[in-house]
């Protein structure tokens, strides 16, 4: 399909809205690698770091001062996969890995921002937090109705400057409105909750090269997260389960997020659990009653 998916419980969001064929929009990073050649260079996170001022260096360059942050130059799998604090100079004589590389260790809040772009200039912004679980995991995301104008700021100026010529969808991660991490492509876990007509409107801004989207009566919504312990072999719930989730006052939509087929151990997942699912809801009660209807009927 046009819209690029390879992951089957997030087609549900783009199965049924025309888009044209001769346009192909990445939800994948590894898509994007290949298909926007002038700027892949994105996805160099020490590239990213560097370009923004911070320190940064690759394995076997002694960091000025510790602590500092370190995890892989180039990750396409994402679930922060080899990501770590490294706190002294000891620690670090330990855990040098090839590939990988250090850079400073940035506080504040973790933002993940998804920005419209033509020819590099934000046309439309959107911002999401997470609430964080334990090791590496998620307990719900808020995507938030309010502009953050820190992040708009530094992330749409730093666009402008290295995005030139690119037109499409990109999602930046920050903590203390920096960069951490950059993507040619949009967060696909929570679209409808972007409003209606946002779909829409991103297929324009490919096939035509301009935003158009009202965005009007914005509101909060969450992205509530589903998971359990590692070392089970785990199975999707009957559909009419599902069906009846979906079905709840605010319940916007259900994803089971993972293959049931598959080798637990060959998905990418944090070491705090195994994600079974995705409710995305208006309202934050709504989201974790249908996870709690989803876990009883896969944990038990």
């Amino acid at each position: 399909m046009p819209i690029c998916e390879n992951d089957p419980w997030r087609l549900q969001y783009f199965e049924n809205i025309p888009c044209p064929r001769d346009v192909v929009i990445s939800t994948e990073d590894q898509d994007s690698w290949a298909w926007y050649p002038a700027h892949r260079w994105i996805y160099d996170k020490m590239a990213v770091a560097l370009s923004q001022g911070l320190d940064a260096a690759p394995h076997g360059v002694m960091p000025p001062a510790f602590p500092v942050f370190s995890k892989p130059i180039t990750n396409l799998r994402g679930m922060g996969i080899g990501s770590r604090i490294i706190a002294s100079a000891e620690e670090y004589a330990t855990c040098q890995t090839a590939g990988h590389f250090w850079c400073t260790l940035l506080t504040g809040r973790h933002v993940s921002s998804d920005v419209a772009l033509v020819d590099g200039v934000p046309r439309w912004w959107r911002h999401t937090t997470g609430t964080a679980g334990s090791a590496g995991t998620f307990d719900y995301w808020t995507v938030h109705a309010e502009p953050m104008a820190e992040i708009e700021d530094w992330c749409g100026a730093w666009a402008s400057k290295h995005l030139s010529g690119y037109t499409g969808m990109a999602n930046f991660e920050t903590i203390g409105g920096r960069i951490i991490e950059a993507h040619l492509r949009f967060a696909d876990q929570w679209p409808d909750l972007y409003g209606p007509g946002w779909i829409e409107a991103m297929i324009r801004l490919y096939a035509s090269g301009t935003w158009d989207y009202a965005d009007s009566g914005r509101s909060d919504g969450y992205s509530v997260v589903l998971f359990a312990p590692h070392g089970r072999r785990y199975r999707h719930p009957s559909p009419q389960v599902v069906d009846a989730v979906r079905a709840m006052d605010g319940v916007s939509s259900v994803q089971i997020t993972f293959h049931e087929d598959k080798d637990p151990a060959l998905h990418a997942m944090p070491p705090g659990g195994f994600r079974l699912a995705i409710v995305n809801a208006t309202s934050l009660d709504a989201g974790r009653a249908g996870r709690a209807r989803l876990r009883r009927a896969m944990v038990g």
